[in-house]
């Protein structure tokens, strides 16, 4: 008599699951990670911008460790015979050490400039929105139409009128017209009406304190990103300004560093006896060092949330 074998029951199978797809599964909560087309677009319109910023850059720091026939051979993006403290050295002694002059005037223009602006902008920016006076907003208005009225336009109108004071050729012929920022007026009071709370300014004229005192004190602190943003931009628009003082000055003496390196390119058109191009590349370089230095120096103050906590 055969026996028959006892039927097998079915196992459950276990199910295998690719190794992409478990390397594709959430962890915990965190939703799975899609690219889709418009992010990529994104990204590569990103890479686009910074290729194109970046280049130029690169390309400054590339040729000013070159030589002036290395300039003219080779990779334009990659280094050649380093000759960058040779360069250095060479710009520093140019013409009497002339250079050093020009970086001294720079920073005496664009520091004591962007100083008394950004004083100036936090000062009128902080009574126009605070301080309600007949005329206030048509005050606001004037300024916002400076704003939109293009630098080059003043240049001829501010020679004249420093012809007319005998104060072309000086110091005050640049310094004076750095002082004045409408941008720096208009972002001011706008960052004022927005962070300064009227609670916070009664609070300390309860506690006896007087309107300058709370301003330096209590709202410059408030107001300290868009002071920064106001030195930064007003800064960078004095060192980097040509037109203004290719017409106030013509003492070498007193030109900026941008005047002193166009100065430099045009003498090239004139005789052998310019500096070569390796040299003014070179100055072109250490001149943006001081506007990098900046940058990372006051990155920090861009912070928001300043005022959490100072109204209860």
């Amino acid at each position: 008599m055969s026996r028959n074998p006892a039927p097998q029951l079915d196992r459950p199978t276990r199910q295998t699951v690719p190794a992409a797809a478990a390397r594709r599964a959430p962890v915990g909560n965190r939703p799975p990670i899609r690219f889709d087309a418009s992010r990529w677009l994104v990204l590569g319109v990103l890479v686009i911008a910074s290729v194109y910023f970046l280049a130029p850059v690169w390309w400054l720091l590339v040729a000013s460790t070159k030589t002036d026939s290395g300039l003219f051979s080779g990779n334009a993006f990659w280094f050649g015979h380093f000759a960058f403290f040779d360069n250095v050295r060479t710009v520093f002694t140019e013409q009497g050490g002339i250079y050093s002059t020009w970086l001294l005037n720079s920073a005496l223009y664009a520091v004591g400039g962007a100083t008394v602006s950004t004083l100036i902008s936090a000062m009128a920016g902080y009574a126009l929105t605070k301080y309600p006076f007949r005329g206030r907003e048509f005050t606001f208005n004037v300024v916002l139409a400076a704003v939109l009225v293009p630098q080059p336009l003043l240049a001829v109108p501010l020679y004249l009128l420093f012809s007319e004071v005998h104060l072309v050729n000086t110091y005050w012929a640049v310094l004076l017209p750095s002082m004045v920022s409408p941008f720096g007026v208009y972002l001011a009071r706008i960052y004022a009406g927005a962070s300064v709370p009227d609670e916070l300014l009664e609070a300390g004229r309860i506690d006896g304190a007087g309107e300058l005192r709370i301003f330096f004190t209590i709202s410059m602190r408030v107001m300290a990103p868009a002071l920064v943003t106001i030195f930064l931009f007003q800064f960078v628009s004095i060192w980097t300004n040509y037109l203004l003082p290719v017409l106030m000055l013509a003492n070498d003496k007193l030109q900026p560093v941008t005047e002193g390196i166009v100065g430099w390119q045009a003498q090239r058109a004139i005789g052998p006896s310019a500096p070569p191009y390796n040299i003014v590349i070179t100055a072109a370089m250490i001149s943006a060092v001081p506007l990098v230095v900046l940058f990372l120096s006051l990155q920090r103050y861009w912070r928001s949330g300043l005022t959490a906590g100072s109204v209860k």
